[in-house]
């Protein structure tokens, strides 16, 4: 299977809800929610996108001895080959289409990360089975995913925790911004704000590895880590949460600096390829999420089309590491790009 070939079976299988289009900057799909597309305008989805392409560029450095790149990583107590991981996605019929459901697609992005030495973060959604479903997958690749919660209630949460760690789970997370989604009064359980005391109560609540998705700014950053998370995820949720809102690279300098190396930062919007992912480390990330391009991966070539979609964006950062000097992820950091 070529890229070429996946992209065509991903074509007919998602249209008309997503075109997939030779760029994924958000603009053909603006406003189409429950879909792939952004809240209201689409403004947030497209800069997510667009900054990081225009404004975020990568300084070559060549002038050294040869090396062999290394892109290992170690998160939650995991060895990972790549630092690039696939994002929660759920209610993937509402989103996207009917040829994958919840299960089918949770099996193409949890099988086909995992044979790409990565890791996928599954969704959930309007129904418990966005949620189980994919849990019951992770279960079977032997706790090898990080289950997505929904900001439920709290009695809720601890139910959904203890399935996850009856899964072993490689970690939990909570994408607490879903209680913004335009349809998110359409869920079977509702889904609510979360105070900084719940997080506390959330991360006590387990030994799990917990990551908190959706921080967007410094000041919530340092709240998330004084509550005792693992690991901040800088996310606007793809830009369907909040139209008009920045994008993720802009604001994850300053929530790097905000809270250090007290917690992991992960980070995702508007990557689509290695050299994406390579900006975003050197602006602060430990590693990356992917959204968009894994659901077109999954749809257009099963379990094979994400691990070789994973397989492509590694090349790509190991290729971005060569030619900028940088022989481990450790050794990326903000001199390697440049703000225009």
């Amino acid at each position: 299977m070529t890229c070429a070939e996946i992209l065509e079976q991903a074509r007919a299988a998602l249209s008309p809800r997503c075109t997939v289009c030779p760029v994924c900057n958000g603009r053909a799909c603006a406003g189409r929610i429950p879909g792939p597309g952004g809240k209201g305008t689409g403004a947030t989805a497209q800069r997510n996108f667009s900054y990081l392409a225009e404004h975020v560029k990568v300084e070559q450095r060549v002038l050294r001895a040869p090396f062999e790149t290394d892109c290992t990583l170690e998160l939650a107590g995991k060895q990972f080959a790549t630092p690039i991981f696939a994002a929660p996605i759920g209610l993937i019929e509402g989103n996207y289409a009917s040829h994958l459901t919840e299960r089918t697609y949770a099996e193409a992005v949890v099988t086909g990360t995992q044979q790409a030495g990565s890791v996928a973060f599954t969704g959930g959604g309007s129904y418990d089975g966005c949620f189980l479903e994919p849990l019951e997958v992770i279960v079977q690749a032997g706790g090898w995913g990080v289950p997505t919660l929904k900001p439920w209630r709290m009695e809720l949460v601890e139910e959904r925790i203890r399935l996850s760690e009856q899964a072993h789970a490689i970690a939990i997370a909570m994408d607490i911004d879903t209680a913004g989604l335009p349809h998110a009064n359409k869920s079977t359980n509702a889904l609510l704000f979360k105070s900084q005391d719940d997080l506390r109560r959330i991360a006590e609540m387990t030994e799990l590895p917990f990551f908190v998705k959706g921080i967007m700014t410094a000041d919530e950053a340092v709240l998330a880590a004084e509550a005792g998370v693992y690991g901040i995820i800088v996310s606007n949720h793809g830009g369907r949460v909040l139209d008009h809102g920045l994008s993720t690279a802009e604001v994850l300098p300053e929530i790097r600096a905000a809270v250090g190396k007290r917690v992991k930062v992960l980070a995702d919007g508007g990557v689509r390829s290695g050299v994406d992912a390579f900006k975003l480390l050197a602006l602060g990330a430990d590693a990356v999420l992917i959204g968009r391009p894994y659901a077109i991966a999954a749809f257009g070539g099963g379990a094979e089309g994400v691990r070789l979609y994973t397989e492509k964006v590694t090349a790509e950062l190991r290729d971005t590491m060569a030619m900028t000097g940088c022989r481990t992820l450790s050794d990326i950091s903000a001199k390697h790009v440049r703000i225009v």
